[in-house]
């Protein structure tokens, strides 16, 4: 057994969403760092995602786009089509929170989360599904992970309905796809972050020693912790996590007993 191969990600071909910034940002440097020969990466801001794609060299490829609507999500597939003959591995991390008090909530607050947070990644991994179907053997599968949050675990105390609705059906989404594509040689996986700094969770971005107080491990996320958790699931390291949605969060879904501080901060 070599260590270095078990980890190693050379030579794939991979896909990000929601890849310019945050918790997207430290996977595309962590799939770099590991070895992929190229690392898509899309989101909506065009002159981020060029800006993001330059830091990383020539292996990073941005491709602006709205994956929120249909019609970008078969864009972006068939830009990828395009370019690549196969993709071995798709992180489904675009997200987008909407929060306002129970009486007050809206409409749309629920149907953007609900459409960018659930919808587009079970319908992007659909259209992509040819090309990670091309790349995969049952000795190499393609990996899919999605990015859900501890807040599909457990509720917390902010008024983020449609959100945590989101990511506990991307939990449960995630068993179900697993099921069916495991039989193409598709490993789905998830991860669930916890308190990261972000332009989600301003909180941990902006004030991580408060946030740190309602993590067990007493300190917010960095990026060779989500990034490293990605890399194991993506690696050969990961070929046997079949469906399983990982906390990457210090211990918040699993390490209080009894009531503890919300972590999460402003989403």
């Amino acid at each position: 057994m070599n260590l270095n191969s078990l980890f190693s990600l050379e030579g794939k071909i991979a896909l990000i969403t929601g890849g310019s910034r945050g918790i997207g940002k430290m996977f595309v440097e962590g799939f770099v760092a590991a070895g992929c020969e190229r690392v898509y990466m899309t989101a909506r801001k065009a002159q981020v995602v060029e800006e993001t794609a330059a830091e990383f060299g020539d292996r990073v490829i941005g491709l602006p786009g709205d994956i929120s609507r249909m019609e970008g999500i078969e864009e972006l597939a068939a830009e990828i089509g395009r370019r690549e003959s196969r993709l071995d591995i798709l992180v489904n991390n675009a997200g987008v929170a909407w929060g306002a008090e129970f009486e007050e909530f809206p409409e749309i607050g629920w149907n953007k989360v609900m459409d960018l947070n659930v919808k587009t990644l079970f319908f992007l991994t659909q259209k992509l599904h040819p090309l990670l179907k091309a790349a995969a053997s049952p000795e190499r599968p393609a990996k899919v992970i999605n990015i859900a949050s501890v807040d599909g675990f457990r509720p917390n105390p902010w008024e983020t309905y449609s959100y945590q609705a989101s990511k506990a059906a991307v939990i449960h989404l995630t068993r179900r796809m697993a099921a069916r594509l495991i039989k193409d040689n598709i490993v789905v996986s998830g991860i669930g972050p916890g308190a990261f700094p972000s332009e989600m969770n301003k909180a941990a971005a902006k004030n991580p020693e408060a946030s740190a107080r309602g993590i067990p491990s007493r300190r917010v996320g960095v990026a060779e912790d989500m990034a490293g958790g990605a890399i194991y699931l993506a690696s050969r390291a990961g070929d046997y996590v079949v469906g399983t949605t990982i906390p990457i969060d210090g211990g918040i879904v699993n390490g209080w007993i009894g009531e503890a501080p919300d972590p999460s901060g402003d989403h």
